[in-house]
């Protein structure tokens, strides 16, 4: 059984994520402050740490400091449990050896699949390194998707994009990926009645736009700025050498290829089977994640956009949140919406 140790000072909120890790066969040990959590685990070496951030005495990057110099807790699974969304917050947690990052509030199966696909890509590395034993690390090597994102932080060629800018087209020959450092992009087709679908979201800090490595191939869908956006990008050829060179951080892009399908299926689930007012919902709600905004705060986003992505008619899309507005569940004014009831909205049938 996998020990996990949870380190978490809000008491109701690390009293009920231990008892769901408990009911899902996991060996749990929970400390209420960064000290006694690295404490534990220095004691213990459990199989995974789940942290906070923001705690009193040790804050939660400072328990992964701690424990990233310790040579018995350093390759400890470690996973962000946290409400900072900011890309500059999950870059400095990820910078310091973070393996993940869940922000608060959480879905149960989020955190359980994060912690087991922590856990089974640690011990495929354990198997590599056991093989590996006596070769030498490269310490320039680049090891996990957070590496990938600096490296193309340094070595990416930076492009500018307005709002309604597109970025590549359907057709075009796909020559570049890129790495989103501000805006947020949509990726669209045309279906053979002329309907703009949008196909998946991107905020910042995501990749997009990989194709095939081993074909000449072109891309399959366009893509445009929702808002203003900043583009890193570093050609297809640089990142199959990349990739060729480093085989771990292949693991991390094979698990990113996985969310996404994961994610499109339930988008297209979504589309198929739920009605109008919860597509609307999770649409509204879909934008608020991914502009990295409370849900409280104001989104600025065209009708067009909410119905592409809703997958529904823009005139039905406005009668919807015409019926929203009246309920009290939202607040209208222009292109701006604000959710008003944020559990109301989340019940939607």
């Amino acid at each position: 059984m996998n020990k996990v140790l949870l380190i978490e000072d809000d008491v109701v909120l690390r009293e009920n994520t231990a008892e769901l890790l408990e009911l899902s066969n996991y060996n749990m040990m929970t400390a209420r402050n960064g000290k006694l959590g690295v404490e534990l685990a220095i004691a213990n070496l459990p199989d995974i740490i789940v942290c906070d951030i923001m705690m009193p005495e040790l804050d939660g990057y400072g328990v992964l400091e701690a424990l990233s110099k310790n040579e018995t807790t350093k390759h400890i699974p470690f996973i962000f449990l946290s409400a900072k969304t900011e890309r500059r917050d999950v870059r400095k947690g990820m910078d310091l050896g973070a393996d993940d990052y869940i922000t608060k509030p959480f879905e149960e199966d989020e955190l359980i699949s994060a912690i087991e696909s922590r856990l089974a890509k640690a011990a495929i590395l354990k198997d590599i390194s056991d093989k590996k034993e006596d070769a030498k690390v490269d310490e320039s090597e680049i090891r996990t998707l957070n590496d990938l994102k600096n490296f193309f932080d340094d070595n990416g060629e930076i492009t500018k994009y307005g709002k309604g800018d597109v970025i590549y087209e359907e057709g075009q020959h796909s020559n570049y990926i890129y790495l989103i450092a501000k805006g947020l992009v949509k990726s669209h087709k045309f279906d053979e009645k002329g309907k703009d679908l949008t196909t998946a979201l991107y905020k910042e800090d995501d990749l997009f736009g990989y194709t095939s490595f081993v074909q000449n191939t072109t891309y399959e869908e366009s893509t445009t700025a929702i808002k203003e956006t900043t583009l890193i990008g570093v050609t297809k050829s640089a990142l199959k050498e990349v990739l060729n060179n480093n085989h771990q951080v292949t693991l991390e892009l094979i698990q990113l290829l996985t969310e996404n399908l994961t994610d499109v299926k339930d988008h297209l689930l979504q589309m198929a089977y739920s009605s109008v007012k919860k597509r609307t919902a999770n649409t509204i709600l879909q934008f608020a994640e991914k502009l990295n905004r409370n849900p409280q705060d104001t989104i600025r986003i065209s009708r067009n956009d909410l119905a592409s992505v809703a997958g529904i008619a823009t005139e039905s899309l406005i009668r919807t949140l015409s019926s929203f507005k009246d309920s009290g569940i939202i607040e209208i004014e222009g292109r701006n919406i604000k959710i008003l009831d944020l559990d109301k909205l989340q019940q939607v049938r």
